[in-house]
């Protein structure tokens, strides 16, 4: 017996790592149940852990994920309303064969769609690429399981997540810290309450009620104008720290007390000094967009800086083979080996006002002596044959230190780029750092013109 295909399912919908798509005409219940039905055929969990965020399309997607899992012999245990950071807790420690997490992370509010994983939440990637996803689910033709699977469990995990980072990260306090969060309408405003009130801290909240419409603000920090209301409030209220997290809350965005935002590089480099003092001498990973302050402060506190490619998938794979023990990225993923491998926006928040407290620094002044370079941030350019492109930039700076790794890295003594394909569009990001404010705008406006000819 088979379902026949009743719609065509958009392929760009299948990005590297997870499923997004516009509700419902890129991505409705039926293109949801046949993905669903797809990814239990591919990795055959007898148990999948399912969880959705805040988004008003939520319940149906998840209901019909339901219905294509348990059509295709897996049980599911649903944890309902939680952040990523949660469903890859729960995926574990309820020893689910896999997870689905129905959530469009920091897209807009009319989007939907998927973060799924293995056993102890490893990347879906690692055991089916998307394409084949994508072509089992466009095909619609599965083979009837000897029995039907069924929702065994409905589990609420919020206290014992709650519990678990406190006691990872080895805080019970935030002293006198006036702390401003921005939960952009997303998932973190249901969790952190519960953190807050656990360490008997009271913060100045911005946006923690539940809307997958997200009346205010998008809910992705990398954007400066999603940042707007927090710098004010911070200013005004005389914080010590602002904190931002996407929908999902996986993903967290700093700001120190004088409403300046700080580069997710730089909190790469405050944390690893963090998870230092618990590894001393451990693997510290960080994205090759990052800055020179990065490794060299890895370094400086006793540990291995080691380069990686973007990408929570190939970021999480790279970690556990080569032994990382912490990772960041420039988007503001931070990844913990001891929670699982995962990239965790409370234990993120967590390490910084941990180092706050025991230096008595400023955020400023724990920032301050990191900013001893000029970066250019990513930039964007469209580019039809991007290898052709990238040939062309090997030839003309083949005098530098090169580094094929992910896309094209080249350094020089005073200043160094990377040039990377977008996974999903036509696109060149160049990033580029320099020791001086000149030779970085120089350099940025000389690759520009050569990338745009």
């Amino acid at each position: 017996m088979s379902v026949e295909t009743r719609r065509e399912i958009p392929k760009d919908i299948f990005k590297a790592y997870d499923i997004r798509g516009l509700y419902p005409s890129e991505l409705d219940e039926e293109s949801a149940y046949r993905i669903a039905r797809a990814f239990a055929t591919s990795l055959k969990p007898s148990v999948v852990v399912l969880g959705h965020d805040m988004r008003e399309s939520a319940d149906q997607i998840c209901q019909a994920t339901i219905r294509g899992l348990n059509d295709q012999g897996s049980d599911v245990i649903t944890v309902g309303l939680t952040s990523t950071s949660m469903y890859y807790y729960a995926v574990n420690t309820l020893n689910g064969q896999a997870g689905v997490m129905v959530t469009a992370s920091h897209n807009p509010a009319q989007y939907t769609g998927y973060k799924m994983t293995g056993p102890e939440a490893i990347p879906s990637i690692a055991f089916v690429s998307n394409e084949e996803l994508w072509r089992l689910a466009s095909e619609g033709r599965f083979t009837e399981p000897e029995r039907r699977g069924e929702v065994i469990g409905r589990e609420d995990v919020l206290q014992d997540y709650v519990t678990a980072v406190l006691d990872n990260a080895g805080i019970s306090s935030f002293g006198d810290l006036k702390i401003v969060v921005d939960a952009g309408n997303g998932m973190a405003g249901m969790i952190l309450p519960h953190l807050f009130r656990r360490v008997g801290s009271r913060p100045i909240p911005l946006f923690w009620e539940l809307d997958g419409t997200f009346p205010n603000h998008e809910a992705n920090p990398l954007k400066e104008e999603t940042l707007r209301q927090l710098k004010e409030t911070v200013v005004n209220e005389n914080a010590d720290l602002g904190v931002a997290y996407d929908g999902d809350a996986d993903r967290v965005r700093f700001v120190d007390e004088t409403g300046q935002s700080i580069s997710g590089d730089l909190i790469t480099a405050l944390i690893a000094r963090e998870m230092l003092k618990k590894a001393p001498g451990a693997r510290i990973m960080y994205d090759l967009r990052s800055s020179w302050v990065v490794p060299e402060e890895i370094e400086k506190a006793g540990g291995v800086a080691v380069k990686c490619r973007v990408g929570h998938g190939l970021i999480k794979k790279q970690m556990r083979e080569e032994g990382g023990y912490f990772a960041g990225e420039l988007s503001s993923h931070y990844y913990f080996s001891d929670f699982y491998y995962t990239d965790n926006g409370d234990l993120a928040m967590l390490n910084i006002i941990k180092q706050m407290l025991s230096t008595g620094q400023t955020m400023s002044e724990l920032i301050r002596p990191l900013q001893r370079y000029y970066h250019s941030g990513e930039i964007n350019s469209d580019v039809a044959d991007q290898n052709a492109k990238l040939a062309e930039l090997e030839k003309v700076y083949s005098g530098g230190r090169m580094l094929h790794l992910d896309g094209l890295t080249v350094e020089f003594d005073d200043w160094w780029f990377n040039v990377r394909p977008s996974n999903t569009e036509p696109l060149l990001r160049l990033n580029l750092e320099a020791k001086t404010k000149e030779k970085m705008e120089e350099k940025r406006e000389e690759l520009l013109e050569l990338i745009r000819s």
